[in-house]
């Protein structure tokens, strides 16, 4: 897997954390209905491992019932090609910037040293993005931890929709993600010190968390969720572009379409929870919300 595939297929921070409720023992699939049309809202992780290959019977019979599956993007229908074509522009540096003069000089250090490690040149990601570089470390712990964006809850669903002939759609597009990142440049060193801390204790800040995931323990996933966005500049800045202002933009779209069309909504599933998710935002636009 080249690199721009690997930055595509891990584009949010949200592939660390889920939600569920502790009452059940199984990953959260929610009822959404209106005028009797059921819709339903499904969180995903990006990256599986064996454990986590075939969705529960649950999911299929929710995906067989609905006329059209929604996803943020729609990922297997772009070749390699064109994820390459369409996502360079966003992650190189322009305009003379390395990642050396995005960096402070103990980060560069660090990641100098993390790459050494390795045996990897730390010149080969001169031209990139701070951020791509984070995605780029995080996919090489998951691949050595055993998991893979192949065993992805995301990658399922689609594949399971595409073999049953059921119509999909996204929320957005590959660009509207890259650019999300960009937004985030001026916080590169904050970005670049929290992945550091991730990845010294990947047991808690990962498996752990991918663990409550299959098992519906709301307790832990909800204190992630408050410790990755905390009141910290890093912390609510990042919440309002991955998460707030996203979260608002799919509401919008959604909310005409649930009680009309029977729609299988899967999205990371860092979006459900909180003031802000689209579990609460759902409810308050009169839809009755059901967990299954």
């Amino acid at each position: 897997m080249n690199l721009t595939q690997r930055i595509s297929s891990y584009f949010i921070l949200s592939l660390l954390l889920c939600i569920s409720f502790a009452s059940h023992s199984a990953p959260g699939l929610w009822k959404v209905e209106k005028n009797g049309i059921n819709s339903y809202l499904f969180g995903t992780v990006h990256v599986g491992d064996a454990s986590m290959k075939g969705l529960p019977e649950k999911v299929t019979k929710a995906i067989a019932a609905s006329d059209k599956v929604i996803v943020e993007v729609d990922v297997s229908a772009i070749s390699p090609m064109e994820m390459q074509r369409r996502s360079m522009p966003f992650m190189m540096l322009k305009n003379g910037k390395t990642l050396q003069s995005e960096l402070s000089e103990q980060n560069y250090a660090k990641l100098n040293e993390y790459f050494s490690k390795k045996s990897i040149d730390i010149a080969m990601f001169n031209k990139l993005a701070p951020w791509a570089v984070m995605v780029t470390m995080l996919q090489m712990e998951f691949q050595n931890a055993g998991f893979s964006d192949q065993t992805g809850i995301d990658k399922q669903v689609l594949a399971y929709a595409k073999k049953n002939n059921i119509a999909v759609g996204e929320l957005e597009t590959l660009e509207y993600q890259m650019e999300m990142f960009n937004n985030l440049s001026l916080l590169s060193n904050e970005m670049i010190e929290e992945t550091f801390e991730q990845l010294a204790d990947i047991e808690t800040y990962f498996i752990t968390l991918v663990n409550a995931w299959k098992n519906g323990d709301m307790a832990t996933l909800t204190k992630y969720y408050n410790e990755s966005f905390d009141d910290s500049n890093y912390g609510e800045i990042s919440e309002q572009v991955m998460l707030i202002e996203r979260n608002n933009n799919w509401v919008k779209e959604l909310t005409p379409r649930i009680g009309k069309e029977k729609l299988f909504i899967a999205v990371g599933a860092l979006h459900l929870p909180e003031q802000h998710g689209l579990l609460k935002q759902f409810k308050d636009q009169g839809f009755t919300v059901t967990r299954l």
